[in-house]
């Protein structure tokens, strides 16, 4: 009697352990102010019900051309269907419209660029110089499935809508110039504008700016940029806009080499009480800068700015774009009520065009160095994930479909072991997950 009295015993002390620790598995599945590196995509859209930013809520997922229902609530609609299956408004990718080609445009652009020279002359005089020859010899270390295309080709708009949509990726980050300017390297292309709203419009997509320095750029040009932009494309129905927690919508701009204008300018341009300012105004928007050194975040702060983005994809590059830094911007943007956009890419190499630049390479890894960035831009909750790039192959950062190619003269990179779509799945598995987990948070 007293073994089978001890036996109970120690069958009750083994149950209650085992309650007890069934209850504390159970609570460590509860939300928390971390995240698992095993859920992939998990903050890709904004916190529900969380602190928002004073210009971040929600995008306005409304279908292109229709108002948003009356009664409806636009926080809790962050997604859309397209033909290429779901997309997210809070996943940007960079685009570029800077290549030509003789067919189209009369003559290669940015396929046959340049071998910029360093500026070191010493350093310099070891390197080759000249430009590349398509279409064999591209300025790229990797060669497009499409091959050397024009970007007015509508053939190559509707296949580079279609990857997008492919990728869940919601809005194009258009790079952009002002009439009748462009790059070094390129001819104007801001006529090409209403072709891609048109495109991104018949896929779903919706397309922000990236404005690019430019001879002359300041203040007062870019307020002149921002009012050419909004009278001319806010009405298309694939032209992005933020949805504040007002229900205000307004477009969204992106500054590139925002510091080469001083804060004091911007300010100007971008405070309540600045000289011409913004704000408050039919051209009022969410103006994002580049922050490229650390001291950049005071002047972004100073200038009037609505947040920070990193663009660079190679990590370590500079302040910014390196992924141990990201928790302490953040810290900084929140405390401050900005937005803070990390840029991720799937790698980095523009040797092709900057020989002597192959210490900032950033090897694919068959796709885990860019789920590496990911999950690292995850890890600080933010609004906005912006994807460096959807096709700037000069630096390698494209995740465009890219095929083998090999010539007399040059072996070019590819994504094989895996198909020309593996960048393209792994951006929308990423997001797609997300879409899972955010069920589950907002429970």
């Amino acid at each position: 009697m007293a073994r089978l009295r001890k036996k109970a015993c120690i069958a009750l002390f083994l149950f209650t352990i085992f309650v007890f620790g069934t209850m504390m598995g159970l609570r460590t599945l509860k939300p928390s102010d971390g995240f698992s590196d095993l859920a992939p995509g998990l903050e890709l859209l904004p916190m529900i019900g969380g602190k928002m930013d004073r210009r971040s809520v929600s995008q306005d997922t409304a279908t292109p051309g229709q108002d948003r229902p009356a009664g409806s609530n636009p926080k809790v609609v962050v997604s859309n269907s397209g033909p290429e299956g779901t997309i997210f408004y809070d996943v940007h990718i960079f685009y570029y419209v800077w290549y030509g080609t003789p067919h189209m445009d009369g003559k290669y652009m940015h396929w046959d660029h340049v071998l910029v020279p360093h500026w070191d002359p010493k350093i310099a005089a070891s390197y080759p110089r000249g430009r590349h020859i398509p279409p064999e010899d591209i300025g790229s270390s990797f060669y497009p499935e499409l091959n050397p295309y024009s970007s007015r080709d509508p053939d190559v708009l509707e296949s580079h809508m279609e990857q997008i949509g492919a990728s869940a990726a919601g809005v194009l980050v258009l790079s952009w110039y002002p009439p009748g300017l462009a790059d070094d390297n390129g001819e104007p292309t801001e006529d090409l504008v209403p072709a891609v709203l048109d495109a991104a419009y018949r896929h779903n997509l919706k397309v922000a700016f990236h404005i690019q320095p430019y001879r002359g750029r300041n203040d007062q040009t870019i307020h002149d940029n921002i009012k050419y932009i909004i009278d001319r494309y806010a009405d298309h129905g694939a032209f992005y806009k933020f949805t504040s927690s007002t229900g205000k919508s307004l477009p969204m701009f992106y500054v590139y080499d925002a510091y080469l204008t001083p804060p004091e300018s911007w300010a100007e341009l971008l405070t309540p009480t600045g000289s011409h300012s913004l704000r408050g105004s039919a051209y009022d928007a969410v103006f994002i800068a580049l922050i490229v050194e650390e001291r950049h975040k005071h002047d972004i702060l100073a200038g009037g700015f609505d947040g920070m983005y990193t663009y660079f994809a190679s990590n370590g590059f500079s302040f910014g774009s390196s992924h141990q830094n990201w928790k302490a911007i953040k810290a900084f943007c929140d405390g401050n009520n900005l937005l803070f956009i990390p840029s991720v890419g799937p790698g980095y190499i523009d040797t092709s065009i900057r020989p002597w630049n192959n210490h900032n390479t950033r090897n694919r890894v068959n796709g885990r160095y860019y789920e590496t960035a990911l999950q690292a831009a995850l890890n600080v909750r933010p609004e906005i994930v912006t994807i460096t790039s959807f096709n700037e192959w000069h630096e390698g950062t494209q995740i465009e479909r890219a095929v083998p190619k090999k010539t007399v003269t040059r072996m070019y990179l590819d994504y094989q072991p895996h198909g020309p779509e593996h960048y393209l799945e792994l951006t929308r598995r990423w997001a797609e997950q997300f879409n899972r987990e955010k069920e589950q948070w907002l429970m």
